[in-house]
């Protein structure tokens, strides 16, 4: 029951932030995603669960890291038992002295929830859908049980827009992430800037580095032109360095690549070829890790005369 007590408040607080507006986002909140961002994007490339999930769930289910499960067990996603052998500790909630997951570390939490997603069969049908899709893995996690609250796909997705934690879903643990704006948006606060030379932009799309590389995440309403005026790259340039015609409609979520793609992956994706997903293509691929699409598929004849089909292995080096 304190539980249950402890989630009605987080979900009102979280409302409550979100109808003040970006420019009262929690320090709290802003501090969490700064501390356990890149052990979220590293559980996605192992285990499939989307980093904005994951970071969402922890925000939500631990108050950002100050719910008493936390403190007491480093339990950051209220995770029972079922069946746990490891140390236990008891907590109210839907009944009272229920029997809840201890850790010894964060770390150990935040690995332990996406193996928990991966091995139940009610979640199965999640990693069907793409890591992008925060939206079906927020409703498919209440369809499965995951919470009882009727609005908790609603509120993680908020968190998630709100914090834009969708940018993590398309990054690697060995990214540099650089992100540098006008300062309408509080995502420099928390972004770790520890590459050099960060490159320094005007404008309200935050510009992130990849692959030897700069992208925006279009928004809705962007368009070639609108972007170039913004970024100060021609209208021209701007579609071919992303292979498009420059009236081509812009979808919100895709990446738009602010310099000549390469011709393969980080070096990281030498021994991690990119599993295919629902309704994808080598383009698609190609803009997400931004490799030249004629390179992509010079290393993937066969895939590309084929036709990719869900579970192919992409060569991305």
């Amino acid at each position: 029951m304190k539980r249950y007590i402890f989630l009605f408040l987080s979900f009102f607080y979280v409302f409550t932030i979100i109808a003040s507006g970006q420019s009262r986002l929690n320090q709290a909140y802003l501090d969490y995603i700064n501390q356990y961002k890149g052990v979220a994007i590293e559980g996605m490339h192992k285990y499939g669960v989307p980093a904005s999930i994951t970071l969402a769930q922890g925000l939500l289910e631990s108050g950002a890291g100050r719910g008493r499960l936390v403190l007491l067990g480093n339990n950051h996603f209220g995770i029972k038992c079922h069946g746990w052998t490891g140390r236990t500790i008891s907590h109210d909630d839907d009944a009272k002295g229920e029997c809840f997951r201890a850790y010894n570390s964060a770390l150990e939490s935040y690995e332990d929830h996406c193996k928990f997603l991966r091995e139940r069969s009610r979640y199965q049908s999640l990693f069907s859908l793409d890591l992008t899709d925060y939206r079906g893995w927020a409703f498919g996690l209440k369809r499965a049980g995951y919470a009882t609250n009727p609005s908790y796909a609603q509120t993680l997705i908020r968190i998630i827009e709100l914090y834009q934690l969708y940018v993590y879903d398309k990054m690697l643990p060995s990214d540099c992430n650089i992100i540098s704006d006008s300062g309408k948006s509080s995502m420099i606060d928390f972004v770790d800037n520890g590459c050099p030379n960060p490159v320094q932009v005007s404008g309200n799309h935050p510009i992130s580095k990849f692959n030897d590389n700069y992208f925006i995440v279009v928004r809705q309403g962007d368009t070639f032109k609108s972007l170039s005026k913004e970024l100060d790259i021609s209208v021209r340039k701007l579609a071919k360095y992303n292979e498009r015609d420059k009236h081509d409609s812009l979808i919100p979520g895709e990446y738009i690549w602010l310099m000549k793609k390469q011709k393969k992956g980080p070096k990281e994706c030498k021994k991690h070829p990119y599993i295919v997903r629902r309704s994808e293509s080598l383009y698609n691929i190609a803009q997400r890790y931004g490799i030249r699409l004629k390179s992509l598929i010079k290393k993937n004849e066969k895939l590309f005369e084929r036709g990719l089909r869900i579970g192919d292995e992409v060569i991305l080096y």
